[in-house]
C-alpha cells in the first residue's frame, strides 16, 4: 500500500491554527492589543471599520522589531516571550504562543509597520494569505502599527459565519474593555469608523472603570482589598441596589489577564445571598494577585480560563472578603447583640431630669354639654360644638311608620377593583363558562369533552407577544406621558443597544425626550408598562441583545416583543380573580398560536372525560 500520510503546507497549517486562535474580529482586537502591551507601550489606538470585518489597526509605541523579528514575526511558533518549555509554567506576558500573527496572516491581509528607538527607518512588511508581497523600508515613528484588512478573505465560509456589524463591534468592545480595564497604567484610544468611542487616559483603577463605563459608575463601587498568602485581592464591587439582570460589569483579573472562572463567579454569588433578588446578577471589578507559578494558563485556547493549584482556598478567601467589605462600609446591616436600643437615652433628653409620668382624670367632664370647659390639673381647655338642631338633618324623610324602605334602588360607592389584568371592554363573559384557579399557578376551565389545565404566565406571555407584534408592525400603539421624564444611567455600550432599537421601541409605545453620552430621557411608556418597571424591562431587554442575537430585521422585532411579554407577563404566585381569568381564556384562544408560548413551551393541556373515567376503572 502507497504511503499516505504527509506533511501539510505551512499556509494549510496555518488556516487550521487560525480556527482556534482566530474565531471572529474581537480575537484579532485581543491578540494585538495584547501584543502591544507586552511591547511596553504607553498609548494603545485601536481602529476599526465595519465591526472589525474590513479594517482592525491597532498602534503603539512599544519597543518595536527590527527588520529580521518583523520578518521572523509572522512564522509559525515564533515568539520572544519564552525561550524553554519551564517558561510555560512562570508567565508574566500575555501573549506567548507565536500562533497569533501566523493565523491572523492566514486569513487576513496584513500590513505592519515596526521601528526600535535604535533604528533610523522603519520596516514595511505586506502579507496576503501566508504568502509576503513586499518587505520595504518606509518612515514611521517608533513602535508597531498593525494592519488587519478582509478578515477571513479567503475562507468564504467563515465570513459568511460572521453576525451582524453591530453584534461582532460588541464583542470587539466587550474584549477592549476587557484589556482597558486590566492595564490602567496604558492610555487607550478606540475609533470604530471615523467616530472616537473611548479615550482613556492614564488613571488609576477606579477611574479607570468610571471612564469606560460612565460617571454614575463611581457611587455603584464599594472597595475590596485584603492580603494573604495565598493571594492578593483589590478592586471594587457594586452596591446590591446596583444588581442587575445581565452579566456585563463582571469581571475577574488575575495577574493583569482577564479569565473566566464560574467557580470564582460562585464566590460572590455567595457573599451577596439574601442582598440581591434571584434572577439579579452582582457587578465586580477584582483584581487578584497570585504566584505565576501556582496557575496554569494554557489550558485553554484563548487563555481566559487558568487552573489554579488551591482553588478552596482561594473561595474561602474571596466570599469572606466581599462580605466584610459589605459590612465594613454599612452595604448590609449590622447587628450589636451586646447593646439594648430600647436603654440609649436621645440626645434632646440627656441633660433632662427624670419625672414620674402622671394620669389626670377629669370626673366631672360630660360630653354632651353645650360648652365645657376644664381647667383642673393643667389639662387644656376643650369647647364642645354645638350639637343643637340636630333634628333638621332629617327632614323630609318619611316616618318608618308612613313607608317601608326599599332597600334595592339604594346605590352604594365601592372600591374599585385593580387586580385585572385585561380592560373591561376585552372581558368575554361567558355564564356558562366556569373558571378557577389551581396553586396560583394554572387556570382550569371547562370544555365540552372535558377540561384545560392552562398555565397563567406562558398564556399570558403569548397574548403580550403577539399584541406587541402587531403594535411594532401596525406603529398605533398608544404611549402613556409621565407627568416627570425618567432619568436613565446607562453604559456606552448600553447606549448603543438602545440606539439600534430606538424604532422599535417608539412602535411600542416609548417616547424619547433625550439621549445623551450616558443619560436616557424616558417622557413616555406604553400602557402595559408601569412607570417603576421601565428600567428593569430596559435592563432585561439589554441582557437579551447581548446575546448572540441577530438584531436586524424580523429578529430584532421578535426579540423584543419576547423581552416585554416576558417582563410583563403575570407571574407564578399572582391571584387573578374571575373575570381577568375569562379573558385570558378568551384572549388565549383568539391568538394566532395559543398552543405554545414565545419560547415554544406548552401553555395548555387537555384532559378529556375518558382521561378522568380511566382513573376511576
Amino acid at each position: 500500500m502507497a504511503d499516505i500520510i504527509q506533511l501539510l503546507p505551512d499556509h494549510v497549517a496555518n488556516q487550521i491554527a487560525a480556527g482556534e486562535v482566530v474565531q471572529r474580529p474581537a480575537s484579532v482586537v485581543k491578540e494585538l492589543m495584547e501584543n502591544a502591551i507586552d511591547a511596553g507601550a504607553s498609548t494603545v489606538k485601536l481602529i476599526v471599520k465595519d465591526g472589525g470585518k474590513t479594517l482592525i489597526q491597532v498602534i503603539d509605541d512599544g519597543v518595536g522589531m527590527s527588520a529580521t523579528d518583523a520578518r521572523l514575526s509572522f512564522e509559525r511558533h515564533a515568539t520572544s516571550k519564552i525561550r524553554k518549555a519551564e517558561d510555560l509554567f512562570n508567565l508574566s506576558t500575555n501573549g506567548f504562543r507565536g500562533e497569533a500573527l501566523a493565523s491572523i496572516a492566514a486569513i487576513a491581509h496584513v500590513e505592519m509597520q515596526s521601528r526600535t528607538e535604535q533604528d533610523e527607518v522603519a520596516t514595511h512588511i505586506r502579507i496576503e494569505g501566508s504568502k509576503v508581497i513586499s518587505q520595504e523600508v518606509t518612515v514611521a515613528p517608533k513602535g508597531t502599527s498593525m494592519m488587519v484588512k478582509n478578515l477571513f478573505f479567503n475562507i468564504p465560509a467563515r465570513r459568511n459565519f460572521l453576525k451582524s456589524t453591530q453584534v461582532e463591534l460588541r464583542h470587539i468592545i466587550d474584549e477592549f474593555h476587557r484589556v482597558a480595564l486590566a492595564h490602567p497604567s496604558i492610555s487607550f484610544h478606540f475609533y470604530n469608523n471615523g467616530n472616537e468611542i473611548f479615550n482613556l487616559p492614564i488613571s488609576n483603577d477606579r477611574q479607570r472603570i468610571v471612564n469606560v463605563f460612565g460617571g454614575k459608575t463611581n457611587e455603584k463601587l464599594v472597595p475590596v482589598k485584603e492580603e494573604t498568602q495565598v493571594v492578593s485581592i483589590s478592586g471594587f464591587i457594586c452596591k446590591p441596589e446596583f444588581a442587575k439582570k445581565s452579566r456585563g460589569e463582571q469581571f475577574f483579573f488575575v495577574n493583569n489577564r482577564f479569565i473566566k472562572s464560574p467557580y470564582l463567579h460562585h464566590a460572590i454569588v455567595a457573599a451577596f445571598d439574601g442582598l440581591i433578588k434571584k434572577d439579579s446578577h452582582p457587578g465586580y471589578f477584582l483584581y487578584l494577585t497570585v504566584d505565576p507559578g501556582a496557575i496554569d494558563i494554557n489550558i485553554h485556547p484563548t487563555k481566559t480560563e487558568v487552573k489554579f493549584d488551591d482553588e478552596h482556598t482561594l473561595y474561602a478567601i474571596l466570599r469572606s472578603t466581599v462580605k466584610h467589605s459589605l459590612g465594613q462600609f454599612n452595604v448590609i446591616p449590622s447587628l450589636d447583640f451586646d447593646q439594648d436600643q430600647n436603654l440609649e437615652t436621645p440626645y434632646d433628653y440627656k441633660n433632662k431630669s427624670v419625672e414620674q409620668p402622671r394620669v389626670v382624670v377629669d370626673s366631672g367632664f360630660n360630653p354632651f354639654k353645650e360648652e365645657y370647659s376644664a381647667t383642673r390639673g393643667g389639662a387644656t381647655s376643650v369647647k364642645k360644638p354645638a350639637t343643637k338642631g340636630w333634628e333638621s338633618l332629617y327632614s323630609g324623610m318619611e316616618s318608618q311608620g308612613e313607608k317601608n324602605t326599599d332597600f334595592s334602588s339604594i346605590s352604594f360607592e365601592s372600591d374599585t377593583i385593580t387586580g385585572s389584568i385585561f380592560d373591561d371592554s376585552k372581558i368575554g363573559v361567558d355564564a356558562v363558562t366556569t373558571t378557577f384557579q389551581l396553586r396560583r399557578k394554572y387556570i382550569v376551565t371547562t370544555i365540552k369533552s372535558g377540561m384545560v389545565v392552562i398555565d397563567q404566565s406562558r398564556a399570558h406571555q403569548r397574548v403580550l407577544y403577539e399584541n406587541f407584534l402587531k403594535n411594532i408592525t401596525v406603529k398605533e400603539a398608544v404611549s402613556q406621558q409621565l407627568l416627570f421624564p425618567l432619568s436613565l444611567t446607562f453604559s456606552k455600550a448600553d447606549r448603543d443597544i438602545i440606539m439600534e432599537i430606538k424604532e422599535n421601541l417608539i412602535s411600542i409605545g416609548f417616547d424619547f425626550e433625550a439621549i445623551g453620552e450616558e443619560e436616557i430621557k424616558i417622557s413616555g411608556v406604553p400602557l402595559s408598562v408601569p412607570e417603576s418597571e421601565v428600567d428593569m424591562i430596559l435592563d432585561q431587554l439589554i441582557s437579551d441583545y447581548q446575546q448572540d442575537f441577530v438584531v436586524d430585521g424580523f429578529s430584532q422585532t421578535d426579540v423584543l416583543s419576547k423581552t416585554l411579554a416576558k417582563s410583563l407577563a403575570v407571574k407564578t404566585g399572582e391571584v387573578l380573580d374571575r373575570d381577568s381569568q375569562l379573558a385570558l381564556v378568551n384572549d388565549l384562544f383568539a391568538c394566532k398560536e395559543s398552543r405554545l408560548s414565545p419560547f415554544n413551551k406548552s401553555i395548555y393541556v387537555t384532559i378529556t372525560e375518558d382521561d378522568i373515567d380511566k382513573k376511576f376503572i
